[in-house]
């Protein structure tokens, strides 16, 4: 069962990531989906503020693929791991260039968040959390999260 939320700003969209990420640990598997310039590195930045990791968190595109670790001074717990796979629709076989990043090395020990990464990684774990964020002309994001397996669907139940 699908969890919507409708978010006003780019701000709450990154509210709404911090109290996802308390959902979150490690092994979990986010797959975002939505236009550009929908949000899906705002909600991003949002996980990552949650999970108290190190760095600014912005878009991955051209290095495909970034790794946040966490900060104790900020209560950071678990890694971040931040792909995007948009740049790897046009490539002849994604899914072998999906493979070269190795996400599967680190699944285990991090939160993984991939941008456009719809077909490509789902194998990568056997439940996970599609979100797709659509965005108004009035800038509102409409957040929808679909559990795909495991427990999710009990953890949405939790986030209200």
């Amino acid at each position: 069962m699908s969890h919507v939320v409708k978010l006003p700003t780019v701000e709450d969209t990154r509210d709404f990531g911090r109290r996802l990420a308390g959902l979150l640990r490690a092994g979990d598997l986010v797959l975002l989906t939505g236009p550009l310039g929908a949000g899906k590195t705002a909600l991003t930045q949002g996980i990552g503020a949650g999970l108290g990791v190190l760095g600014d968190i912005t878009s991955p595109t051209f290095v495909i693929a970034r790794v946040h670790r966490p900060d104790p001074a900020r209560g950071g717990r678990v890694a971040l791991v931040h792909a995007d796979a948009y740049r790897l629709g046009d490539a002849t076989d994604p899914r072998a260039e999906i493979d070269d990043l190795d996400l599967d090395a680190s699944v285990d020990d991090s939160v993984t968040v991939v941008e456009w990464g719809e077909g490509l990684v789902e194998q990568l774990v056997d439940a996970h959390l599609r979100v797709r964020i659509d965005r108004r002309d009035d800038d509102t994001r409409i957040v929808e999260l679909d559990p795909i397996g495991g427990d999710w669907a009990r953890r949405l139940a939790d986030l209200g």
